[in-house]
């Protein structure tokens, strides 16, 4: 992590990928976890997909995915004005502009946009209102919780959203996996690909991964675990991919 020339005081200028991708953050506000990275490494877009993040935050995810070649046109859809302008600094700093839209708007009210898009990504809250410690940091606060959008919200959306027969990629803590499972198939997202994450081998899983199908078939493939570091504590081969 270094300061950007240029940024403001309380900005941060991050990189990935051997410092191809440059990332400004907020020092304090929401930052951008390996949740992010997850995702966006697991999502299969097809290149020519119409693609769509929900709350994208500084626009990491839609950053990754066109610094991959894994889509050729990215929307990343965030409510909060800071955050959303941030994106567009990002987007125009790495010179994806030709590919990746910024909206500053509310996800949950694109009546507009049914059936618009392939493909559709969200790192949505984890936490329920009223679970935990809300962080004072409102930014933390929105990002983290269900204050502004609930889970259903975020399903409900990328059922608006998508195409029939597109495609959900979503991550979620691995002890909400049934409320995930069991709201994917309520919006009829068909559950097609499921992988849990590990910190190391021996520990349970963290994290799930899954992608759904609108109005898909029932049937699930139970990808092998993606365990982050080894017994050494370093990323292990099977992570690298994540910044490299």
């Amino acid at each position: 992590m270094r300061k950007f020339p240029g940024s403001k005081s309380e900005e941060t200028f991050d990189t990935l990928f051997d410092r191809r991708l440059e990332i400004r953050q907020k020092k304090e506000g929401y930052r951008f976890s390996i949740d992010a990275l997850l995702l966006a490494h697991f999502a299969e877009p097809r290149p020519a997909d119409r693609v769509i993040d929900l709350g994208t935050g500084c626009g990491v995810i839609p950053l990754i995915l066109a610094f991959r070649r894994k889509a050729e046109a990215i929307v990343g859809v965030e409510v909060q004005p800071s955050l959303a302008d941030l994106a567009r600094q990002n987007v125009s700093l790495n010179r994806f502009s030709s590919q990746i839209e910024i909206w500053e708007k509310d996800f949950r009210n694109l009546p507009e946009e049914s059936g618009a898009f392939d493909s559709a990504l969200c790192n949505p809250p984890y936490r329920r209102t009223g679970s935990g410690r809300v962080n004072p940091q409102e930014e933390k606060a929105l990002a983290r919780h269900e204050i502004n959008a609930t889970l259903e919200d975020v399903m409900r959306a990328a059922n608006h959203l998508l195409k029939n027969k597109g495609r959900f990629y979503s991550i979620y803590p691995a002890t909400r996996t049934a409320d995930l499972l069991q709201g994917l198939r309520r919006f009829h997202l068909e559950p097609k690909r499921v992988q849990f994450v590990h910190s190391r081998s021996r520990d349970d899983a963290r994290l799930v991964l899954v992608e759904a199908l609108k109005e898909g078939k029932t049937q699930v493939k139970i990808l092998p675990p993606f365990i982050l570091y080894d017994s050494e504590n370093q990323y292990t081969v099977q992570a690298q991919p994540l910044f490299i």
